[in-house]
């Protein structure tokens, strides 16, 4: 799933407002790359489509 439209730099920016974090304007931007980073792991692992019998395992044990 993919959200058109969605702007990481302003997620940035409002996170850091609601969290009260000042991120110095030297990091910002790296912190946008993180995120957009994060973001694109994020959808690689919700565009697998879970089968309906999968339970949910309380511990993860590798």
């Amino acid at each position: 799933m993919t959200r058109e439209g969605f702007d990481v730099g302003e997620y940035v920016d409002q996170m850091g407002l609601l969290l009260d974090l000042k991120i110095a304007d030297e990091y910002r931007d790296g912190v946008v790359v993180n995120f957009e980073r994060i973001r694109a792991i994020a959808n690689l692992v919700n565009s697998f489509a879970l089968p309906e019998d999968v339970e949910v395992a309380p511990v993860f044990e590798p």
